[in-house]
């Protein structure tokens, strides 16, 4: 009888083996229910990425053709000549599908807290929307366009903190006056549109790497939380991919950009470069994003127009020809001499901003400003002059 109460009743051992069992029960489902949560969480984040990003590839890909068929009609065509690579009449309004994808996506995606700053951003790039619009169509002067770049990057400086105001200890120079910062930013604005203005000679070029440069720009913002800029950079991305399926990989329904895609895309870029260095200014120097010689590294991102910007000022100041005035002295131009078709040379090209971008975040952490930017001047220097030596070694031949 007692053996068989002493059964009914578990001992000790048992009892703390039902325990265990019972605590790791309630673990696996609070792990369970965590896993799931953060799940749906990050899903919902993500959600907030995919949303503009396919909204943008939807309208800019359902508008191209719209426009390729009023330029028929109202024969809105860019004309080959002896300085234009193509051979054929072409629309060159693939700008316009450009900023509406953008802009109507970032506008029902971006927060509404946002939204003060992007107004002023959505002010600038209407007036190069229509200062592009008007110069694909009827031509206007460079000093005009010009005016016309310079009010949309003044608005959006003084109106934003789109403003450098610090140089990160570059030459010793840290905070800077606004008197300084102002005219520094505006300029700075005005390089980058005109480097993308500069870039834009062959299918595919500008939009190639201006998708390589709002990936590294957006990916930093997103790891910083900018999520504003994420929306904006994947919006940009999304559009010149729809652009990209018309302009490079069609030869029936072909488009250009023109000047109304070109200046809005380096306008926004602009944005980029200078919010990337403001915002290093107030991260956590032990944070793993944090980036010391952000200028050097915002060189190195935006190399590729930059330096064919630079040199090509440099040749024109140096013959005594005016900066603006075309010619075929372009890096892609003396590509094209070597018999290098365009989507060979916009490969080429991508692989080396790709190059630059990937050395300029690998070595931030070992060189100060100067030093990055004068590896990174040198090593153009040599990867620009390989063509050339190789055209004389042919001619030579």
């Amino acid at each position: 009888m007692l053996r068989n109460v002493k059964n009914f009743f578990p001992n000790q051992k048992k009892i703390n083996e039902i325990k265990v069992r019972f605590l790791s029960y309630n673990l696996y489902l609070c792990v369970t229910k965590y896993q799931i949560f953060f799940i749906m969480t990050l899903n919902l984040e993500i959600l907030n990425f995919v949303y503009p990003f396919i909204t943008c590839l939807i309208i800019t890909y359902v508008s191209i053709p719209a426009i390729i068929k009023v330029s028929r009609i109202k024969k809105l065509y860019d004309e080959p000549d002896e300085r234009r690579v193509h051979k054929v009449v072409t629309p060159t309004l693939g700008g316009v599908a450009i900023f509406a994808g953008i802009s109507i996506s970032s506008l029902l995606f971006i927060e509404a807290t946002e939204f003060s700053q992007f107004k002023f951003y959505l002010a600038g790039m209407v007036i190069l929307f229509f200062t592009g619009i008007k110069d694909d169509i009827l031509i206007i002067s460079a000093r005009k366009k010009l005016i016309l770049q310079l009010i949309a990057a003044t608005i959006v400086v003084v109106c934003t903190d789109v403003r450098i105001t610090n140089f990160h200890g570059f030459y010793g120079i840290h905070e800077i006056p606004e008197f300084i910062g102002i005219p520094v930013s505006v300029f700075l604005i005005l390089t980058i549109i005109n480097a993308f203005n500069f870039i834009d000679g062959i299918d595919g070029y500008s939009a190639s790497i201006a998708i390589i440069i709002s990936c590294a720009f957006g990916s930093w913002f997103f790891l910083v939380g900018e999520n504003a800029l994420v929306v904006l950079a994947l919006t940009v991305i999304a559009a010149l991919i729809s652009f990209l399926r018309y302009n490079l990989f069609s030869s029936q329904n072909k488009i250009f950009m023109g000047d109304t895609g070109t200046l809005i895309l380096g306008f926004i870029i602009a944005i980029f470069a200078i919010r990337f260095n403001e915002i290093n200014l107030v991260l956590d120097k032990s944070a793993y994003f944090y980036i010391l010689p952000a200028p050097a590294v915002t060189f190195g991102i935006l190399l590729v127009p930059l330096f064919d910007l630079l040199r090509i000022v440099f040749i024109r100041m140096v013959i005594g020809k005016p900066i603006f005035m075309p010619d075929k002295r372009h890096l892609h131009h003396v590509l094209l001499e070597l018999g290098l078709s365009h989507k060979k040379i916009v490969a080429i090209m991508a692989l080396v901003n790709i190059f630059f971008v990937i050395i300029s975040f690998t070595l931030h952490e070992y060189f100060t400003i100067r030093r990055l930017i004068l590896l990174l001047l040198l090593t153009a220097t040599v990867l620009a002059y390989v063509p050339r030596i190789i055209i004389s070694r042919k001619k030579k031949k």
